[in-house]
Formats: C-alpha cells, sequence, structure tokens
C-alpha cells in the first residue's frame, strides 16, 4: 500500500504522531538524535511513502525482531516475503502486521515492546497504532459483501455430492444398527457407538465442504500472472480479516458458503423434542442426519425451518453456556481471592502467610516473575539469538 506524501503527513498528524524534519530536501522519519542514522528513514520530497514505513513510525528505534505472521498458515502467500515479520533498528522491512503482532496471547511485537519498554510505552503504542490504522483505513477504504462468500457453480455441486455421500453413510450407519451387524466400540453400548460414529461421519461432512470451499476463498491474488477476478475488488476483504486474525474465522466463512454442520447440545446430536422423535416431522425412532440436527443448508442460501429450528436450539445451549460460566469464574475468583489474600512474598524470594508459615521456599518453586517472563520460561534463547542475528545484518 502506498501513499502520497500529502496523504502519509495528513495519516501522520491524525495518528497523533510527530512530523518528521524536513532537512536537505528529504524528510527524516524517526529521526532521534539518541540512535544511529540506520534506523532512519530518508524520503526525497514528492516520493511515495509505503505502510510499512509509516507502522514503522511506531516502533522503538532499537527494535529488533523477527516471526512467522498469522497468514503464514495459508495454504498460499503472495508475495512469499510477507509471511515473515523482520524488524531491524525499529523498521519493518518485510511481512504483514496482523494478530500476530497485535493478539492478546500471540502478540509478538505488543509482548515484545511491554518487556522491554514498559506498559506506558505499550500504551502509548497501542493508541498510536489504533489511530494510524483508522486514519490508513479512511484513505484505503475496506468493505464486506455477500459476494466475498461466492463460489462457482462446479464448487458448490462438489459440495452437494460430498454430503450426499456421507447421508448415504450415515443411512447405512444406521441400517447396520437396526439390523444388528453393527460392532459395539471397546467399553461402549451399541447406541454410544452409532452416535459416535455418525458424530465423525457428519464431521467429516462439514469439513470437506469447507475444505472444497476454502480453495475458492482466497485472500486475492496468488501467483504474480493469477488473473484474480473479484467482484468488488483486488483482495476478497472478508477473508483478509479471516486470514489475519481480525475478526471471524474461515470455519464462519464456509458455513456461510458451503454447510452449516451438525447442530449439537450437549455435545451430542440432538435428541429431546416429542415422544421418540425430535420433531413431529420425523418418524418415531427415525436416527438419521436430517431427524437428529444435520443442517445441510449453507447460511447464504438459507436454513429450511426444520433446520433453522434446530440452529435455534444449538444456539440457546449457548447463551446459557456463557451466562452459567460467567458466575462460576467470578465465584471461582472470589474463592481464590479469599484463600490467597494473606499470603505475601519476602524480598528473598520467601512466600509465607500472615502468621510466618512458610508456603514456599521460592516465589512460584522458580522465582520467575510471570509479568516478566517469556510465557512461562525465563527466556526464549532461539529469541535471543534470532535478535543478535538480525543486528548483525543490520550492521
Amino acid at each position: 500500500m502506498e501513499f502520497t506524501e500529502e496523504e502519509a503527513l495528513q495519516i501522520i498528524r491524525k495518528s497523533h504522531l510527530d512530523i518528521p524534519p524536513f532537512k536537505s530536501n528529504q524528510w527524516v522519519l524517526k529521526y532521534d538524535p539518541d540512535f544511529d542514522e540506520d534506523s532512519f528513514i530518508f524520503k526525497d520530497k514528492g516520493d511515495k511513502w509505503t505502510g510499512k514505513e509509516l507502522f514503522s513510525l511506531l516502533l522503538p528505534n532499537d527494535l529488533n525482531l523477527s516471526y512467522s505472521a498469522e497468514i503464514s498458515k495459508c495454504p498460499v502467500v503472495y508475495p512469499e516475503e510477507d509471511a515473515t515479520v523482520v524488524i531491524k533498528n525499529g523498521i519493518l522491512t518485510q511481512g504483514v502486521i496482523d494478530e500476530s503482532a497485535y493478539g492478546s496471547f500471540s502478540g509478538k511485537i505488543l509482548d515484545k515492546i511491554v518487556k522491554e519498554y514498559g506498559p506506558g510505552r505499550a500504551k502509548e503504542f497501542l493508541d498510536r497504532s489504533t489511530d494510524l490504522a483508522i486514519c490508513g483505513i479512511m484513505k484505503t477504504g475496506i468493505t464486506t459483501s455477500l459476494n466475498d462468500e461466492e463460489i462457482p457453480q462446479e464448487a458448490q455441486d462438489r459440495i452437494n455430492e460430498h454430503l450426499d455421500k456421507k447421508m448415504e453413510e450415515v443411512d447405512m450407519l444406521v441400517q447396520s444398527y437396526e439390523e444388528g451387524y453393527l460392532q459395539a466400540l471397546p467399553g461402549r453400548s451399541l447406541e454410544e457407538t452409532l452416535e459416535m460414529k455418525i458424530m465423525q461421519v457428519l464431521g467429516e461432512a462439514r469439513d470437506m465442504s469447507g475444505s472444497i470451499a476454502e480453495n475458492y476463498l482466497t485472500m486475492g491474488k496468488q501467483y504474480p500472472e493469477d488473473p484474480y477476478d473479484h467482484v468488488m475488488a483486488v483482495e476478497n476483504h472478508s477473508v483478509v480479516m479471516a486470514r489475519t486474525g481480525a475478526r471471524a474465522s474461515m470455519l464462519n466463512l464456509t458455513q456461510i458458503t458451503a454447510c452449516v454442520g451438525q447442530q449439537a447440545v450437549r455435545g451430542g446430536r440432538i435428541e429431546r423434542g416429542y415422544l421418540n422423535r425430535t420433531l413431529p416431522h420425523f418418524k418415531k425412532g427415525e436416527l438419521g442426519a436430517k431427524a437428529k440436527g444435520f443442517v445441510h443448508s449453507s447460511y447464504k442460501s438459507g436454513l429450511d425451518p426444520i433446520e433453522f429450528f434446530f440452529h435455534a436450539m444449538g444456539g440457546r445451549e449457548g447463551l446459557v453456556d456463557t451466562a452459567i460460566r460467567t458466575a462460576q469464574s467470578g465465584y471461582m475468583q472470589r474463592r481464590l481471592v479469599n484463600a490467597l489474600q494473606d499470603l505475601q512474598v519476602k524480598p528473598s524470594g520467601l512466600v509465607t502467610d500472615n502468621q510466618g508459615n512458610v508456603i514456599q521456599t521460592m516465589f512460584g518453586e522458580d522465582g520467575v516473575d510471570p509479568a516478566k517472563s517469556d510465557f512461562g520460561k525465563p527466556a526464549d534463547l532461539n529469541k535471543l539469538i534470532d535478535e543478535i542475528r538480525i543486528k548483525t545484518d543490520a550492521k
């Protein structure tokens, strides 16, 4: 993504960043008298500014980092170098900034800034990058529509063919159970064996139909000569959001496009409803996929009334679970706080209660501060070696 000089300066100003100094007919980005020119970016007047250069304004001048971006999990990344993020002397040289940079648990850049520069610098980084992202999007624009979930008719035919085949497999399992051919799994009754095998087949049905749809749901071009022709733009923004970890997931998109799949209540297929059947639309004792909550349709094509009802049953359980889980976790936290409130850590690392009884001879058994540790470990040697390598290359 490139911006004109005027657009770039507007974005910098609206993001509450300092306007770079202008010296010898050049803009000097990331200027800081405490650092060498290796960490500065020089732009001639009138040159285009890239998104990577603008993002680099947010980074400390001595930051060195290398990691795999979230999109590296995609089957194909174009251009290929975007899959690996490399930051040398505070300058983003390659890679895309996605969930692997900012995620609450997986955010590599955020984690590094918090641990090495403190929470104040991290707060500034988050605030300014939020402003920068909003200003950038005001200039470039982003939109989604149902066109993003469009797949060719041949793909839809393959999905339908696959789902029909899996429905036949379920019918054959039910038939073998009714005729007494089905072999019970060790430690399971015949009924439990049947349910487990049916759940497995229907899980495969949704996964396979999803993977067929995924082959057609790409972020954009896959290679330089790719005649990618999307209705809306050069990129499929819904897929971009899912692949980068911004919002949603590929499962959500494949449910919109291909097949919603089995609805579950209490971890199994839908059992309860009327006497010996889920709804009066089915025969008593019917065990097929449709009769027990399998949704063949996609959200885009629309659910029929029976599928809609089963979907509402699965959705209701999710809402009830959320409400109960909130109360349970809140009470659990309260009990933990009350149980641990009289513990204290001495300067020597000794943990005692208010009576002076020793609880631990060393805090957490290893003396590591979780706030400063590397996900539980005192240090990540591989990460340190990578940073030293980047510094050496930069010099």
